[in-house]
This record gives structure tokens, sequence and C-alpha cells, in this order.
């Protein structure tokens, strides 16, 4: 007898069948997330050092904004990383 799981694990499978992907493929994905983590980090870096200048001068405004310009930025980056590799997929299946 099979458990409520693993029946909805089968009809999901039925319905969009897993994609297995090549060592070349994950390479290709693993690069994307590369080349994003190190923009990422690049981001975090330059406005870190902006928001500890703007808290130094005492300039509390512009270090919510420069917070605020961080996080926006943080999570367009991994919006953008996870559409390429989305994109990518989608051309390893087709």
């Amino acid at each position: 007898m099979k458990s409520a799981y693993e029946l909805a694990m089968e009809r999901l499978e039925k319905a969009s069948p897993s994609l297995s992907l090549t060592e070349e493929q994950k390479k290709e994905l693993a690069e994307i997330d590369s080349t994003y983590r190190a923009k990422i980090a690049e981001k975090e870096l330059f406005l870190k050092n902006q928001i500890n200048k703007a808290q130094i001068s005492g300039k509390f405004e512009e270090v919510e904004s420069l917070e605020k310009q961080l996080a926006l930025e943080i999570r367009r980056l991994h919006e953008e990383c996870e559409a390429r590799k989305e994109t990518l997929r989608t051309n390893f299946a087709g």
C-alpha cells in the first residue's frame, strides 16, 4: 500500500516529469550561480562600504536608503539568476 505522499509524487511526476541533467548542463547552471554570487558579493561590498561611510557621518536617512537599495539589488540579482537558470533548463528539456 502506498502512502499519500508517494501517490502525490507519482501524480506530480506524470504531470511534469523531472529533468535529468548531464554533467555539462550541471556545470553551466553552476557557472550561472557562481557568476551571480560574485555579482551579489560585489554589490554587498560596495553598498555596505557606502552604508558605513554614511553611518560615520551621521546621515541616517542615507543609511536607510542604501540598506533598501542593497536589499532590492540582492533580490533583483537572485531573480535574474533564477530566470537565467530556468531559461537554460527549458533549453535542456527542448
